[in-house]
């Protein structure tokens, strides 16, 4: 993900699904420990319900084309 992506997934995550800064942070670093798919993290984390991961990847989806 190029970084203007990155950040405009940011900003997706906390306008549109009105994820804390707070809850990414805890992700991102859980991350950094074990790598793994961001999307992921935050619903195994309980940060998202599987509606809101379902956005998070027609978000991700429509981003890249």
């Amino acid at each position: 993900m190029s970084p203007t992506n990155y950040s405009n997934f940011i900003d997706f995550l906390q306008k549109d699904l009105s994820l804390s800064a707070a809850s990414i942070d805890v992700a991102l670093r859980y991350r950094e420990q074990n790598p793994g798919p961001l999307p992921m993290i935050l619903w195994q984390y309980g940060l998202v319900t599987l509606d809101q991961l379902n956005q998070i990847y027609d978000w991700l989806e429509s981003a890249v084309v």
